[in-house]
C-alpha cells in the first residue's frame, strides 16, 4: 500500500528497541504512531498511554522471576517484536518487546488516539461513529488496528505493525507518570510510576491514576 510505503522511512530504528531503560522507552513512546497494515488495510493511532514492565524483577511481568513459558519466550527475545497476549479470553494485549535478548522487557500500548483508517477502526470495533472508545484501553487498541495473538513475535520493522516517529512532539510537561492500572497482586510493585499518559488526553483510559504526577 502506497501509504504504508510513505512511512517506512519514519519506522523507529531496531537501536531503539535496544535501549536498557524500559520506562524511557515507555515514555519515548508517547506520540509516536502505531501503524498496521493488513490486507491491504492502513490503519493508525498516535501513542497516548504507555506501561512499562521491567521483566525478571518486577512482580507485574509475566516473566518476574524468570518465568519462561511458550507465551513469555517473545520476551525474552532482541527487541523490536511484538509481544500480544490473550487477557480474560478475550482481549488482545499488543507490547513492545525492548532490551537486548535475554532481558524480558516489555511496553504495553495502553491507548491510541485514531489517526487514519478511522472507518476501518469502526468497522472492526462494530460501531457506526467515532467516540473516544476508540483506541481508549489496552484491548481496544488491539480491535481497532487489527492486531491479534497470532502477530505475537511480529517484527515491529516489518510492513504489517510498526512504529513511526512523524517528528509529532508532546510536551514533556503533558506527559505524566503514574502506577499501573490493574496489577495489585503486585504488592510493592503495583506502585511504582510505570505508567505514561498524555495528560486530561480523552483516549487515555479514565482512572484515578491520572491525577498522580511523578
Amino acid at each position: 500500500m502506497k501509504a504504508s510505503t510513505e512511512y517506512r522511512h519514519q519506522q523507529l530504528l531496531p537501536a531503539f528497541y535496544l535501549q536498557k531503560n524500559v520506562c524511557k522507552i515507555a515514555k519515548e513512546l508517547i506520540g509516536k504512531l502505531l501503524i498496521s497494515c493488513f490486507d491491504g488495510q492502513l490503519t493508525a493511532g498516535r501513542i497516548v498511554e504507555t506501561e512499562a514492565y521491567n521483566g525478571v524483577v518486577d512482580k507485574a511481568s509475566h516473566a518476574y522471576g524468570g518465568r519462561y513459558t511458550s507465551r513469555t519466550e517473545v520476551m525474552y527475545a532482541s527487541g523490536g517484536l511484538a509481544y500480544v497476549y490473550l487477557c480474560y479470553g478475550i482481549h488482545h494485549l499488543f507490547n513492545v518487546v525492548t532490551n537486548v535478548e535475554g532481558i524480558p522487557h516489555a511496553v504495553l500500548i495502553r491507548g491510541i488516539e485514531p489517526v487514519l483508517g478511522v472507518d476501518i477502526m469502526l468497522d472492526r470495533m462494530r460501531k457506526t461513529k467515532m467516540d473516544h472508545a476508540v483506541g481508549r484501553g489496552p484491548g481496544n487498541v488491539s480491535k481497532a488496528l487489527g492486531i491479534q495473538v497470532i502477530h505475537s513475535g511480529t517484527d515491529l520493522c516489518s510492513d504489517s505493525i510498526f512504529i513511526v516517529d512523524d517528528a509529532f512532539r508532546v510536551k514533556n510537561s503533558s506527559i505524566i507518570a503514574t502506577p499501573r492500572i490493574g496489577v495489585d497482586y503486585a504488592e510493592e510493585d503495583a506502585l511504582l510510576p510505570y505508567r505514561f499518559i498524555i495528560k486530561d488526553h480523552p483516549h487515555v483510559t479514565k482512572h484515578p491514576n491520572n491525577k498522580k504526577t511523578n
